[in-house]
Order: structure tokens, then C-alpha cells, then sequence
């Protein structure tokens, strides 16, 4: 029997220290990712972001009555995130290929990014050309692992963390 897709995600977030202020999925569908992130990180703003119009209303239906408005959905590309530069703590993407740039320009200095994978196989040279891709705009890796019939990957943006720490 297959493990539910965010089996990867949830695995990851154990190793996310300290807990995110704002905290972002990309390419979000229909939310599932960024309500799990806002249950495990219960003090942080949560975005979902999605291409899919259609996607993006579904998401917004399950949010339901959320008044300190913690968690928002918008639609947008991954390659052109409409949200300033340094916003976000935490990205995560679930099954996408990321936009390694617009990751890192949305990425808070000492800020944590998520790329999870639900099912598939992972490695060979698609994976190495990511790592030097996400090492060229400074995520730096801090663990690989397999999770379920998954597998996901914790890389961190070089720089000073919230705390005013460098690396």
C-alpha cells in the first residue's frame, strides 16, 4: 500500500530549527501541503502559490474561517513568485521542479527549503545537476532521506539566521 504524498514533507519538517515565521508552498494544488505546514508550524503565516486559477479557489474554499489570516493562497508561476525578495523562512515544493533562482530570491538569508518527492525514483543526474544548481545560489545541503515511498531534501540559504547568527 502507498504512503499518503506528504509523508516526505512531514519527514522534512522535523528537521526545520527554528519554526518559520512565513513559510510558502510552491506549486501548492489544492492546498493539502500548506495546511499540513500551518498545522506544524501553528505561529507562522502560511502561502500556497499554484498556476491553477481553478487550483487556487479550491484551496482558498478549505481554508474556512481563518481570522489572524495565517494562511492565504495566490496564483503565480514558480518562476516569478509574487512576493518580495527575503520574504520567507521556510519554501517547500512536493513534486515540482524548482526554480532554484526565484527560490533563492524569495528565501530569507539562514531560511529553509523543502523539495519533496511522494513517490519515483530519485538520484542520478537530474539530482546532481540540482545540487549544483541549488549550491550556485547558496542553499547548501543539510539532509537527504527517504520517507515512505518518498523521499525529500533540507537545504539552507547561506547567511545570517533570525537569530543575527552567520554561517
Amino acid at each position: 500500500m502507498p504512503t499518503p504524498p506528504l509523508t516526505p514533507l512531514a519527514a522534512a519538517v522535523l528537521l526545520i530549527d527554528p519554526p518559520p515565521e512565513r513559510a510558502l508552498e510552491i506549486e501548492c494544488g489544492d492546498g493539502d501541503g500548506v495546511l499540513f505546514l500551518a498545522r506544524e508550524f501553528p505561529s507562522a503565516r502560511v502561502r500556497g502559490v499554484d498556476r491553477s486559477e481553478r487550483a487556487v479557489r479550491a484551496a482558498t474554499a478549505r481554508v474556512g474561517l481563518d481570522p489572524e489570516g495565517r494562511v492565504a493562497f495566490k496564483a503565480g508561476r514558480p518562476r516569478a513568485l509574487p512576493y518580495p525578495d527575503g520574504f520567507f523562512d521556510l519554501v517547500a515544493q512536493v513534486d515540482g521542479r524548482p526554480a532554484v533562482a526565484e527560490v533563492a530570491r524569495v528565501l530569507r538569508p539562514g531560511g529553509h527549503l523543502i523539495l519533496a518527492r511522494s513517490g519515483g525514483e530519485g538520484g542520478g543526474l537530474r539530482e546532481r545537476l540540482l545540487g549544483w544548481r541549488l549550491r550556485r545560489h547558496g542553499i547548501e545541503s543539510i539532509a537527504t532521506a527517504d520517507a515512505g515511498d518518498g523521499s525529500f531534501s533540507v537545504g539552507r540559504l547561506r547567511g545570517e539566521d533570525r537569530a543575527g547568527r552567520a554561517d
